[in-house]
């Protein structure tokens, strides 16, 4: 099976402008996720997909390999069917350009899950609980097969039982979709579970196109603002200091 990861990076994000190139660590943040990009050992290939002159001559700068895309696609997922349409492969996954600390391994084990699914997305277990009632960490509930339920905004589930074990679940905003299934999800209407918690991933639940979940051990921290980039400096000191 071949695969290619796409990084979607734009710079217009309403949250946090030009955040493919904020620097952390003294590198931009673009290049963190393509470096974890090209950790992944089961992908033939990692492309950057912007439509930003100047995101492209920085990734450029350090070696990647960046496609030019139309400035009007909606969502990230729409720029990697883009990318898809000029490379053949059994599987494309969409990495987000904001995460940092995902290491390239994880991408190999949510191919392996293409085997089950056309759609794989990751999830961790969370450990800091103002999470919980963050909106900005998505949630997700799975069946007993390990397939998402719903994902939310919102805590879910509701932990009425107090007593039981239970581990809230973070989404971990990247996906591997098989050929055909990236196709028909960009193809179908924007749903109203969709826009009314702003997650095209629910895109693919409301059509009945299932999403298998796996977790990692790995605490991920997604830059959403600039305010993240401080956390994220925080952490990058832990890991390089000595145990």
């Amino acid at each position: 099976m071949t695969s290619i990861i796409v990084i979607p990076a734009r710079w217009g994000s309403s949250r946090f402008p030009g955040k493919p190139l904020a620097m952390l660590g003294g590198k931009p943040l673009i290049q963190w996720a393509w470096e974890r990009a090209m950790e992944c050992e089961k992908a033939s290939k990692v492309v950057i997909a912007t439509d930003d002159k100047r995101i492209a001559d920085a990734v450029k700068k350090f070696g990647a390999e960046v496609v030019m895309t139309k400035p009007s696609h909606p969502s990230g997922t729409d720029r990697v069917a883009e990318v898809a349409t000029l490379y053949q492969a059994d599987t494309f996954v969409n990495f987000q350009g904001d995460e940092p600390f995902l290491p390239g391994k994880e991408i190999d084990r949510l191919l392996d899950a293409m085997d089950s699914a056309p759609i794989a997305t990751l999830s961790r277990k969370i450990q800091d609980r103002s999470e919980e009632n963050d909106p900005n960490v998505v949630k997700v509930v799975c069946d007993l097969d390990g397939f998402a339920l719903y994902f939310s905004r919102s805590h879910i589930p509701f932990l009425k039982n107090k007593n039981l074990n239970y581990s809230i679940q973070a989404h971990v905003g990247i996906y591997a979709f098989c050929s055909w299934a990236l196709q028909k999800f960009v193809s179908l209407p924007c749903g109203i579970l969709e826009q009314v918690e702003s997650l095209e991933q629910l895109r693919a639940l409301e059509n009945r196109i299932p999403i298998k979940v796996i977790s990692t051990p790995y605490q991920t921290l997604a830059i959403d603002c600039p305010g993240d980039l401080s956390k994220a400096e925080q952490k990058l000191k832990l890991m390089k200091e000595p145990s």
